[in-house]
């Protein structure tokens, strides 16, 4: 939890138009942020600008530009950033990261502690566990569906993969049936990665899913190798 004091401002410069993963760079910095309990984040989006290419970018009537400048910036402890800092120039690619010391006057009110950000897999075999979560399609999570929720926490925690899937037919703890067209439909997240990864995300799963099942299962990793996309769309700024 932010305290008052010395603390550091992050702003992280990027374009409208840079993705990771196939996923806007701003939105993927965003659930990260998030979901590893920064105080707060605001994204600002900028109406002209150039960055190091030197390429001038507007938005009027006439230029509707995708390459407009955006910028990120939150306030966290020192140690907080640090733990960030590897994640973030990842994600930021070609982008520019700015650290301030600032001091905290009054911190807003947050609840929950937040870890330090685990490595990234490369590569993994042997031992590993699978932890498949059962929820309801309809169940909610604060303002979007629960398994969306969870699937972009679990992804901001760097779990090696999950797999979502809407169950066709079944039944529930309720003893009602399921088909396919039932509205409230069964969907499984399978998730793959360490004891030790799935425990520690383990308390905010059990945070977001209030009716649900959780099951924990040894599994054998056969090959398991992930290979880094780069970066697409340079930064305007």
């Amino acid at each position: 939890m932010l305290q008052p004091g010395k603390a550091v401002k992050v702003t992280i410069y990027l374009s409208e138009g840079a993705t990771h993963h196939g996923v806007p760079v701003y939105s993927r910095i965003l659930d990260f942020l998030f979901y590893r309990g920064v105080a707060g984040a605001t994204v600002l989006k900028g109406i002209a600008g150039f960055g190091a290419d030197h390429h001038m970018h507007a938005a009027s009537l006439l230029d509707v530009s995708d390459r407009l400048p955006l910028k990120i910036e939150f306030i966290e402890s020192r140690e907080k950033v640090d733990s960030l800092l590897g994640k973030l120039e990842e994600m930021c690619g070609s982008g520019l990261i700015e650290l301030q010391e600032t001091t905290v006057a009054r911190p807003a009110q947050q609840s929950g502690q937040s870890r330090p950000a685990p490595p990234a897999h490369l590569k993994m075999e042997g031992r590993a566990q699978m932890m498949r979560i059962y929820v309801c399609e309809d169940d909610r999570w604060r303002d979007k569906q629960l398994y969306k929720a969870l699937l972009e926490a679990m992804r901001a925690n760097d779990i090696a993969g999950v797999t979502v899937y809407r169950g066709i037919a079944g039944f529930s703890a309720h003893r009602r049936p399921v088909k396919d067209k039932t509205p409230a439909a069964t969907v499984t997240l399978c998730a793959v990665d360490t004891h030790e990864k799935l425990e520690a995300i383990l308390p905010l799963v059990d945070q977001m899913v209030v009716e649900g099942l959780v099951v924990f299962s040894d599994v054998d990793i056969i090959k398991y190798a992930w290979r880094a996309a780069d970066t697409e769309a340079s930064p305007a700024q």
